[in-house]
């Protein structure tokens, strides 16, 4: 599984969506979802995160098909 970030409408906010390894359970098998969230301050900077999450993957393609029909759409500027 890969890293997806998203970017709404006026390109102010971005979420991240990153496979969740748990260190204390060495499964190769991913069952959750970090989820990371930020803004920009400037049009031409870096985001600033702000913070972060992790939900069940039944959660996060809720929220991903929910961010899709807002309007935001998918960016690879900020996968580095």
């Amino acid at each position: 599984m890969e890293k997806f970030t998203l970017i709404n409408k006026n390109r102010s906010r971005i979420k991240v969506f990153e496979p969740f390894e748990d260190s204390s359970n060495p499964s190769t098998i991913i069952n959750a979802i970090m989820i990371s969230y930020g803004c920009f301050y400037k049009r031409s900077s870096k985001p600033v995160m702000k913070g972060s999450r992790v939900e069940s993957i039944e959660e996060v393609r809720k929220e991903y098909k929910e961010l899709l029909v807002e309007g935001w759409g998918e960016t690879y500027r900020f996968n580095s």
